[in-house]
């Protein structure tokens, strides 16, 4: 067995270009398919927040229309509420990467807020690309690799990655109010995001770096990611 660190924002809400305050958190499929995938298979799990916040789920990922109808909405809902993980946090700061064998991000729009911006998730990052540890970063995850920088330069330039694309964003209706896109953001740092169709599983491997491109990817991001810990 081993343990795995779940690394999810700590944020509650998205500050939009505007300065409304768009209410937000973790999304409920990225965290519950790779917890469900890890613990199935005898891992150990590990939540981390800024600051051992404990996170937030954005209640819109619990709706019935994102979860394939409101019988499986339920049982997601009951998995967070099970997850004592969720509820006992670590702090990022004080967090040792040489305890885990893996290391994980969900999206949600909070990562936009709070991940993106955050010296010590850009220096765990750093730390978990070079050691060689499976990294596994989905949808609106990738917004904390901007914060991996080390003198102007992105520890990911050159990585090739899946992340939530400008189209998604779009059509999720917020292009237009965000202060930045994600996949335009990432591009600028070198990044090299790898486009697939809109919503449909698509997940990137490029050396130990496991990165899906939306809710519907966390699934199969997690395969993966077992995988590599085999």
């Amino acid at each position: 067995m081993s343990k795995i660190l779940f690394v999810l924002t700590g944020a509650d809400h998205w500050t939009l270009a505007d300065g409304t305050l768009h209410p937000t958190g973790f999304w409920a499929e990225e965290a519950v398919a790779p917890y469900e995938a890890f613990k199935a298979a005898g891992h150990e799990i590990v939540v981390a927040t800024p600051g051992g916040v404990v996170p937030t789920v954005d209640k819109a990922s619990l709706a019935s229309e994102y979860n394939a109808g409101q019988e499986n909405a339920d049982r997601v809902a009951g998995v967070l509420a099970a997850a004592t993980e969720l509820q006992h946090p670590v702090r990022l700061e004080d967090v040792d990467l040489d305890d885990y064998a893996a290391v994980y991000y969900p999206g949600g729009h909070g990562p936009m807020e709070d991940l993106a911006v955050d010296a010590d998730s850009g220096r765990l990052l750093t730390l978990a690309l070079r050691s060689g540890k499976p990294l596994g970063v989905v949808c609106h995850g990738p917004a904390a690799l901007l914060a991996a920088e080390q003198d102007g330069v992105n520890a990911f330039a050159g990585y090739r990655v899946a992340a939530f694309t400008n189209d998604e964003e779009t059509q999720s209706g917020f292009a237009d109010k965000a202060k930045w896109l994600l996949q335009d953001r990432l591009t600028e740092a070198g990044v090299q995001v790898q486009v697939g169709e809109p919503w449909a599983p698509k997940i990137v491997v490029d050396r130990n770096l496991v990165t899906g491109q939306n809710p519907a990817s966390s699934a199969p991001l997690a395969i993966e990611l077992l995988a590599k810990l085999d």
